[in-house]
């Protein structure tokens, strides 16, 4: 039992690479991510008889800014082939307009609001972006699945 315990509490794994692309829609917005642009999420311990423990990264934040006309938002979806794992990401203290709760970001998925109600003018706003892993037991480690490496996009749009 000590040993099956140990090898719970080891399990340990890459789960996401992200490349972060950032894509605007008509002339004039600016949208950029800084800090970490490459963040990658270990998944390191588990609970004994339980989950893994969910891998937290909060070291890229984005920066928007956006023209004089219209209200604005932010959209994010992802690119995975072959995703096993979950990726959320989450907007944190956004300077300009509404977070959405946090998103759960599936391969293939039509981009979902991120951002939303930013206002005419808003010059170099910034929003930390929170990205969680998380995995079970069940979906299996990297060494068995191969890691995700997410191609997260963010677009700034007219709303």
């Amino acid at each position: 039992m000590k040993k099956l315990l140990h090898r719970y509490l080891s399990f340990s794994f890459y789960v996401v690479s992200l490349v972060l692309l950032i894509y605007t829609e008509g002339a004039g917005q600016q949208i950029r991510i800084r800090g970490t642009t490459n963040p990658t999420l270990r998944i390191t311990t588990g609970i004994p008889d339980g989950q893994l423990v969910d891998a937290v990264n909060t070291g890229a934040y984005l920066r928007y800014s956006t023209p004089n006309y219209w209200t604005w938002k932010i959209t994010v979806r992802t690119t995975c082939l072959g995703q096993s794992f979950t990726l959320h990401v989450l907007a944190l203290n956004p300077q300009r307009g509404t977070a959405a709760p946090e998103v759960t970001l599936v391969s293939g998925s039509p981009a979902i609001d991120f951002i939303t109600g930013i206002p005419r003018n808003s010059n170099n706003a910034t929003a930390t972006l929170q990205y969680t892993a998380s995995a079970t037991f069940n979906q299996g480690h990297s060494g068995d699945v191969n890691n995700d490496s997410h191609t997260v996009t963010y677009t700034l749009q007219q709303q």
